[in-house]
């Protein structure tokens, strides 16, 4: 699997693309686009990456999705699986940051937006959207012309107002996108996405970057500003995180789900990482929800 650029440029007689897309699962392509993407989540549950974040999703999440930022969005097992009935549908609007020209959002009564745009880079998650914000953005769907753009415009001055929310990628993943954007980094990154959770090595990254491992080891810390193994781990503990607070398996399986040897090596990454233990995170979380 490698990082796909996907044409989301508009076709239709409008300035941006508003549609409801509806599948058996959503589409398992690690890929990004110049286009900022708007998500909301109608049916479905799974793993979101973006950049190097891993985030559960579910139904009513929101998700603003800045331009060229690398995303995929992974449903659970079960939806693979021959006999399911599940569906994955999700509405999703496309639009470039200057959709109403280059210096729209740039007037005083605009620049929040804008604002709203620059933090977009790292993802955002909107957390606690209430339910009138989501059946306006479904009311979009039935809109156009005039009343489809103020309707936009509308969600977007409620996004950016909104403040309970939350960063998804890190600074340090998006330094080394822009800077390294290259056909290796984007095949590296393709393969630790695809395969964190397996018996993931430097070695093979560094025959699909066609390095010699010591030379790909160097490479890769100077461009991500972490050796490979820390990188590996923080992807592999991101996940860990959503398979705790989805409370379905117990700490030793969500190791080896997760890409971990040995409870012993997954207990000291996910400290190391997070700050606390598995057992410590989980009943945070609890606390924090009670």
């Amino acid at each position: 699997m490698k990082l796909h650029l996907l044409d989301r440029s508009n076709l239709t007689n409008s300035s941006f693309t508003t549609k409801i897309n509806e599948y058996p699962y959503f589409l398992k392509i690690w890929h990004y686009h110049p286009e900022l993407e708007l998500v909301v989540v109608l049916k479905s549950e799974g793993t979101c990456f973006i950049g190097d974040s891993v985030e559960k999703f579910g139904i009513g999440d929101v998700v603003l999705m800045g331009k060229n930022l690398p995303h995929m969005w992974l449903n659970d097992d079960g939806y693979f699986e021959q006999t399911s009935k599940q569906t994955a549908k999700a509405i999703a609007i496309h639009f470039k940051e200057n959709y109403l020209g280059p210096k729209f959002f740039e007037t005083p009564e605009m620049v929040h937006i804008l604002e709203l745009f620059k933090r977009a880079s790292f993802g955002i998650k909107f957390l606690n959207v209430n339910k009138k914000l989501i059946n306006d953005i479904e009311h979009m769907l039935e809109l156009k012309g005039f009343e489809k753009t103020m309707a936009f415009l509308n969600i977007l001055h409620a996004l950016a107002k909104h403040t309970d929310t939350k960063k998804l990628s890190s600074q340090g993943f998006i330094n080394s996108f822009k800077a390294s954007k290259s056909d290796t980094q984007d095949n590296v990154q393709a393969y630790i996405f695809k395969n964190f959770n397996l018996d993931i090595t430097l070695n093979k990254a560094a025959e699909i970057a066609h390095m010699n491992p010591s030379a790909f080891s160097r490479y890769f810390k100077r461009v991500n500003k972490k050796t490979f193994s820390r990188y590996v781990a923080e992807i592999r503990i991101g996940y860990a995180c959503k398979l705790l607070l989805e409370n379905r398996f117990n700490i030793s399986k969500i190791c080896y789900e997760s890409g971990f040897n040995n409870i012993s090596n997954f207990n000291r990454q996910f400290k190391i990482v997070m700050n606390y233990t598995p057992s410590e995170y989980l009943e945070k979380h609890k606390r924090k929800h009670n």
